[in-house]
């Protein structure tokens, strides 16, 4: 049966202004965890798999609060259909601040399980912002734009993962740090202030007027998002995504700080971290021109005034000189042809990316020095487009169960908590470099999600068609 989702007629620029800065505040305080792993490592004198408890903390409650919700939805019929997105993003804005309020006790008491504790009520309100954000920015504007729309909010969300390394490594490395050691009171401030800034969101939200959904039939109980395949496909690629990204990023500081690979410390290689993160800020704006509707020669041009424009905006950033960072510029050049042979296809596109990263991973692998570490750095950018591409093909065509898809979708951010803890467990046994296998294979998944979308979800004259 079919059913459609209308809006309330508005505006939807302010809304969407204040979603891609929300996007921007959750993007920085997530990627804090890669700051926070080699300092509680250090600290608490942790090995690898015990410093990724950090990732299965945070990561874990996206999936607990995800089954719990699906299981409402189940019951219960979809909860966000009775108390509306703009509830749902505050209630999730809120519960991030409680988590972020926690690193208190936990700098206090200087207790490893705190921390986690703190981590993982945290998580709990970014899963309710991903259920929530992701759906309500698709649907601000027609179906054949929601994967620009959506590059475009996650751009800004990985605007705030670049700032986080350099910033949060000054507080935590420099600023904070305590007779010039590593202690556990280095967390407290910064995340008071992060908390401080979320409640004075939730304020902002609460007063901006959002458009309201609602679907022209009432939600049904049971598993109707399950008889999709492009969904089920697309929750396992969710889960190698996210598995992928968290695990590199989170092994990165440390996988520099190796003798045969660049041998530098905490405090540089933050900036290198934030290179990755930058690609893949740069890579979603280069997303939202690649998928939108304008005339391929223009999508050219802005794409690689946008390219360097951001470029010189990262590298303002980052404390490392030109030279250090010019590297980076073939990549860039390299993400721009793969958008322009991608043809704005979000499926054909995830193909090219993907095939991409499974190459530069497995040249990390085989390497040594500078070129060893290079192609981690360039695989931000090719990551750029892949959590919106899948979230948007999968959820393609589900009509009234566009919500209970999209709790299953943040239910596999399930594998940043799974897949680093066992990347981190290989690290330990064979090696990090030899730990990079694991996302290679996660990559090589999602191209084959992408080559089933070819087939079976098409775009064709700007409307989604799905083949069952």
């Amino acid at each position: 049966m079919d059913t459609t989702t209308t809006v309330k007629k508005g505006n939807s620029l302010i809304p969407l202004v204040t979603m891609t800065f929300l996007f921007f505040m959750w993007g920085f305080i997530t990627c804090m965890n890669d700051i926070l792993i080699p300092h509680l490592r250090a600290f608490f004198q942790l090995n690898f798999a015990q410093s990724m408890l950090v990732q299965f903390a945070f990561f874990g409650a996206y999936f607990v609060g995800s089954l719990i919700y699906f299981l409402i939805s189940y019951y219960k019929g979809d909860p966000i259909n009775k108390i509306g997105y703009k509830k749902g993003i505050i209630a999730g804005v809120l519960l991030s601040a409680l988590g972020c309020c926690l690193f208190y006790p936990a700098a206090s008491l200087a207790i490893y399980g705190v921390f986690l504790a703190a981590l993982f009520v945290l998580g709990l309100g970014f899963t309710i912002l991903q259920i929530t954000a992701n759906a309500y920015v698709t649907l601000l504007g027609p179906e054949e734009s929601a994967s620009s729309r959506l590059n475009l909010t996650q751009a800004f969300n990985s605007f705030g993962t670049t700032i986080a390394p350099v910033l949060g490594g000054h507080l935590i490395f420099t600023l904070f740090l305590q007779d010039g050691k590593v202690t556990a009171d280095s967390t407290r401030i910064p995340y008071l202030i992060f908390a401080g800034i979320l409640v004075v969101l939730a304020l902002i939200i609460s007063r901006v007027k959002l458009p309201s959904f609602s679907s022209e039939e009432s939600s049904e109980k049971g598993l109707g998002a399950l008889k999709f395949p492009q969904l089920r496909m697309g929750v396992l690629g969710i889960f190698c995504y996210v598995g992928a990204e968290v695990g590199i990023g989170s092994l990165l500081i440390s996988f520099m700080a190796k003798e045969d690979i660049m041998n530098i410390p905490e405090a540089i290689s933050k900036n290198y971290l934030a290179l990755y993160w930058g690609g893949a800020m740069i890579g979603r704006f280069l997303g939202a021109i690649s998928l939108s509707s304008l005339a391929q020669a223009k999508k050219v041009i802005y794409m690689v005034v946008t390219a360097a424009l951001v470029y010189l905006l990262v590298f303002s950033i980052v404390d490392v000189t030109f030279e250090q960072t010019s590297f980076f510029i073939i990549f860039i050049v390299l993400n721009i042809v793969a958008f322009v042979v991608g043809k704005s296809a979000p499926a054909r596109t995830l193909v090219l990316f993907a095939g991409v990263n499974i190459a530069l991973l497995l040249l990390a692998v085989v390497s040594k020095g500078e070129m060893a570490l290079f192609p981690i750095l360039g695989i931000g950018l090719f990551n750029s487009i892949m959590f919106s591409n899948i979230y948007t093909l999968a959820i393609s065509g589900l009509g009234k169960y566009v919500s209970q898809g999209s709790s299953l979708l943040i239910m596999a951010i399930l594998g940043g908590a799974l897949l680093p803890l066992v990347q981190g467990m290989i690290a330990d046994a064979y090696g990090i470099q030899h730990s990079f296998f694991l996302p290679a294979v996660c990559y090589l998944y999602i191209l084959i999600f992408g080559v089933y979308c070819m087939r079976k979800v098409q775009v064709t004259d700007q409307k989604v068609n799905v083949n069952h």
